[in-house]
């Protein structure tokens, strides 16, 4: 199977994207060929060999081959017209906005391009994290308390708590705010990057789980459950830095923590018509209770190091996707009136 892998965008997150794709290289043995997407929207195919993170701070990308979009896929311009871009199944790979946020989705679907990655309703309501904490409460599935603040509004939450841009995933933007007197500093650096601030109480010592997966024929395929090593909270380097690497550890835990994390992750990829995607979900375990913490629409690397077999996993996902159904237009209404009356031909 030949697999297509879209990365970078125009997004905070842009580099990020970068690394993860030169990850996924390594990951997924497949066919594969690479998409990059600069800052002006532009489509470059990318060779195998160039997929090094100074080819595109350099800017030597711009020397490969432009892609134009067509129906079904991508093509690049040949002496005798377009060049059909042999893929499979394409890869959404882009984190943050543009990737996450629906309009790689919606490009994908207006071109009737198979794709993995959540549906254009499935990123949205993942990538704002307060319609993530709606549809966690629509599934019954429990997520902290919170509140929204956008700039001046007072902050009602009491001490520490922790600010999340709204619109903004790894972990940018983030901060912890024990004393107030840290306070305007921390917002200054939530609001550089969205004018909607999400504040959740800060646990001391609570446990954080990452499970991810997806479904393919109705049958859901986990990986295992890790347990994260971090700090106060899971940072930029210990999210993306190390997702290329193979030394996670599935958590010791008992089974009925596993079973209710499974589930909880379950109610959420079903509630949320996440069909197609492979999705990561991180959970806080506190007095027993599984609460959401976040929904990863399009996980670093996809998460490979979770997966046992990660290629045959991506594969089965990508088998399990059907085409989309295309509406016969054929005029007829108009037609009809046409000949009738005669007045709109």
């Amino acid at each position: 199977m030949k697999f297509g892998i879209v990365f970078g965008g125009v997004s905070f997150e842009h580099e990020i994207s970068i690394v993860s794709a030169i990850a996924v290289k390594k990951a997924l043995k497949c066919e594969l060929s690479f998409i990059f997407v600069d800052k002006l929207g532009d489509f470059y195919l990318i060779n195998s060999d160039d997929m090094r993170a100074n080819f595109f701070s350099s800017y030597k990308y711009k020397n490969s081959k432009k892609l134009h979009l067509k129906k079904g896929g991508f093509a690049t311009h040949g002496i005798f017209g377009m060049n059909d871009l042999n893929v499979d199944c394409y890869i959404n790979l882009i984190h943050g906005r543009d990737g996450e946020d629906g309009k790689i989705a919606g490009m994908f679907e207006f071109y009737n391009i198979a794709f993995i990655g959540p549906r254009l309703e499935a990123s949205v309501m993942s990538f704002n994290k307060e319609l993530t904490k709606l549809l966690a409460h629509k599934c019954a599935v429990k997520s902290l308390p919170y509140e929204m603040i956008k700039r001046g509004d007072r902050v009602k939450t009491e001490l520490p708590f922790i600010l999340k841009p709204a619109r903004l995933g790894s972990s940018i933007g983030v901060s912890v705010v024990r004393d107030i007197s840290n306070l305007d500093y921390a917002l200054d650096v939530a609001f550089e990057f969205d004018q909607d601030i999400l504040v959740e109480p800060f646990k001391e010592g609570i446990r954080e789980f990452n499970l991810a997966g997806f479904k393919a024929e109705n049958e859901f395929i986990y990986s295992f459950i890790e347990e994260p090593k971090k700090s106060d909270f899971l940072d930029f380097e210990q999210k993306y830095m190390s997702f290329s690497s193979s030394c996670a550890k599935e958590a010791s835990i008992d089974d009925s923590l596993k079973i209710a994390i499974k589930d909880a992750f379950a109610k959420i990829y079903n509630g949320g018509n996440f069909d197609g995607a492979l999705i990561r979900c991180d959970f806080f375990v506190l007095d027993n209770e599984v609460y959401l913490n976040e929904i990863n629409p399009n996980p670093g690397s996809m998460a490979n190091y979770l997966f046992t077999d990660f290629t045959s996993s991506v594969k089965k996902l990508a088998n399990s996707i059907k085409p989309q159904k295309n509406i016969d237009i054929d005029y007829k209404f108009i037609n009809s009136i046409t000949s009738n009356k005669g007045k709109l031909a």
